[in-house]
C-alpha cells in the first residue's frame, strides 16, 4: 500500500504546470515552462524549520512551536479553495490548542493583500507572510512548484506524517489529525498511521463519490 507522502509527491507533479503559471502570474514573474521529464518531489522525513515575517513583520522560525504537532496551511488570498479552508482551520486552532496542537498558516502572496483580507475575514492562528519566501519555504516541504492550497501535519517531534494537497475539509482533517494523536500517544508507527490515513481518506472519497451519484440520480428521476 502506498504511503500519503508518495501519493502527495505524484499529484504535486501532475498539479504543478497550471499553478506554477497562475502563482508565476500573480507574483509578477514569468512561469518556467515544465522540464521535459519531472524529478520526483521529495518531501522530507522532517519539517524544515523556514524562517518568514508574521503580519507585524517580525520574523518567526517554525522552531518556535517544537514540542508540538503542527498543522501547517500553505495559501494565497486569490485562491479560492484557500478562502474556503479559512473558517474550518479557525475551527480547527480553537480546538487543537488546547491539545498541544497548532495551526499555522503560511500566505504565499503580497503581505499588504494578506493584511488587507484578513481586516475582512479574521484568522485566528498565527499566519507568516512572504512572496519568494513563501515560494522558497514550499520547497523546503518538498514542494518544488507550488500548488495551493496544501496543507502539512507533523507530529510533537517534527516528523511530516503527511501532506494533503487542495482544499481541506473537515473530515479528511479529523482523520489526519487522529491518526497524529495516535503516533504521539505511542499508539502508531509513523507507517501504520500512514496506512491508516490512506485507507481512511479513501473511504471519505468513496463515501463523497457515492453520495453526489446519489443526488445525481434523485435529480435526473
Amino acid at each position: 500500500m502506498r504511503n500519503p507522502v508518495w501519493l502527495a509527491s505524484v499529484a504535486l507533479l501532475l498539479a504543478a504546470a497550471g499553478f506554477g503559471a497562475l502563482l508565476a502570474t500573480r507574483l509578477r514573474q514569468p512561469p518556467l515552462p515544465p522540464p521535459a521529464a519531472a524529478p520526483a518531489a521529495v518531501i522530507p522525513e522532517r519539517r524544515p524549520d523556514v524562517t518568514l515575517a508574521d503580519l507585524t513583520g517580525r520574523p518567526r522560525s517554525l522552531s518556535e512551536w517544537d514540542g508540538r504537532a503542527l498543522v501547517i496551511n500553505f495559501w494565497a488570498t486569490w485562491c479560492a479553495p484557500c478562502r474556503r479552508e479559512i473558517p474550518m482551520l479557525n475551527e480547527l486552532a480553537a480546538e487543537l490548542a488546547p491539545q498541544g496542537t497548532e495551526v499555522i498558516g503560511i500566505a504565499v502572496d503580497f503581505r499588504k493583500d494578506v493584511q488587507a483580507f484578513i481586516e475582512r475575514m479574521p484568522i485566528a492562528y498565527q499566519t507568516l507572510i512572504g512572496e519568494q519566501e513563501g515560494m522558497d519555504a514550499a520547497r523546503a516541504f518538498g514542494v518544488t512548484t507550488v500548488v495551493l492550497p496544501f496543507t502539512v501535519f507533523t507530529d510533537r517531534t517534527g516528523r511530516i506524517v503527511t501532506l494533503h494537497i487542495g482544499e481541506l475539509h473537515r473530515p479528511q482533517a479529523d482523520a489526519i489529525l487522529d491518526a497524529v494523536r495516535r503516533i504521539d500517544g505511542g499508539e502508531l508507527t509513523m507507517a501504520a498511521a500512514r496506512q491508516r490515513i490512506e485507507a481512511d481518506l479513501a473511504g471519505i472519497r468513496d463515501r463523497d463519490s457515492n453520495r453526489r451519484g446519489s443526488t445525481a440520480g434523485r435529480s435526473a428521476g
